[in-house]
């Protein structure tokens, strides 16, 4: 709508539409393709002729729309604004009173035919408001959107989080012992017993759960962050044990070779400074320093 020589390339992947979440409408699709030919479809209404392409991109959501040309002369751009704002308003109007008119339109159809079926009838304010008020109660998100993943929190009040949950699992078990084959008993690392979110945020203050939940993810997601630590499973938290790690198959072994050894030592072990028993690896193998004389 900013000019008649206006061009557009779109890479459709969350399903919105103008006002909120799209929803669905014909069984017979998938969900996807559903949704690129609501897309395309509004590029018809714009008056375009929309050009559909595959990239070649490592993702599931590849399928590319394109407009280049207009399907009618710069004479009639006044006329098919307003066609675009009825179309605009009467989503927004169904929206609303959740009854959106469900319609399916192929997008090698003309944008003609596509605009008769939108066809409603828009009382004259909101015609003339078309080439001044795009979409009423709009409003675009900030230009500096605040990051919200815990890792903007200060560092102490991560760190005081941290210890207090890790103590919390650890108290929540008693010491494991086992004797060697003199018979002498003889302690073993304590991993601490595993417990869920909703346990672990009982223990926590009002004060610091009020703080996570601005956070998307809250508890969850800082106790992710803190992969060293914690390991989060089906909605249980556990104190992770670095012996029994096993290396991901994801990444190849070269470039996990090159990744490892380049993160070598560069931070300090947290089980060497706060657990109990210490590190339940020895120096050598732990990939974090036991004691700054070790940082890289």
């Amino acid at each position: 709508r900013s000019s008649y020589s206006c061009c557009y390339f779109v890479l459709p992947c969350c399903f919105f539409d103008f006002h909120g979440k799209y929803s669905r409408r014909q069984s017979k699709k998938t969900q996807y393709r559903e949704y690129l030919d609501f897309v395309a479809q509004v590029g018809l209404v714009c008056g375009f002729q929309v050009e559909e392409d595959c990239l070649r991109i490592p993702s599931t959501k590849r399928v590319s729309l394109i407009g280049r040309n207009r399907t009618y002369p710069p004479t009639e751009h006044a006329l098919i604004d307003k066609q675009i704002t009825q179309y605009v308003n009467n989503r927004q109007t169904c929206a609303v009173v959740t009854c959106e008119r469900r319609v399916g339109f192929n997008h090698k159809d003309g944008s003609d035919a596509a605009c008769k079926e939108v066809g409603l009838e828009l009382p004259e304010n909101e015609t003339e408001t078309a080439g001044t008020m795009w979409m009423p109660g709009f409003q675009p998100r900030e230009k500096v959107e605040q990051i919200r993943n815990c890792a903007s929190l200060p560092r102490d009040f991560v760190d005081d989080v941290v210890l207090n949950v890790a103590n919390l699992l650890l108290n929540a078990a008693p010491p494991k012992s086992h004797s060697n084959v003199h018979g002498e008993n003889k302690n073993t690392w304590n991993q601490g017993e595993s417990l869920s979110l909703k346990e672990v945020a009982e223990h926590l203050s009002k004060e610091t759960l009020k703080r996570l939940k601005s956070e998307y993810g809250g508890l969850q997601t800082l106790l992710k962050n803190n992969h060293q630590v914690f390991e989060v499973l089906n909605g249980r938290v556990h104190i992770r044990d670095w012996r029994k790690e096993k290396p991901s198959r994801r990444t190849k072994p070269e470039v996990k070779r090159r990744l490892s050894a380049e993160a070598f030592k560069t931070r300090l072990c947290w089980f060497f400074i706060h657990h109990p028993d210490g590190c339940s690896l020895p120096s050598e193998s732990c990939p974090y320093a036991h004691g700054t004389e070790e940082l890289r």
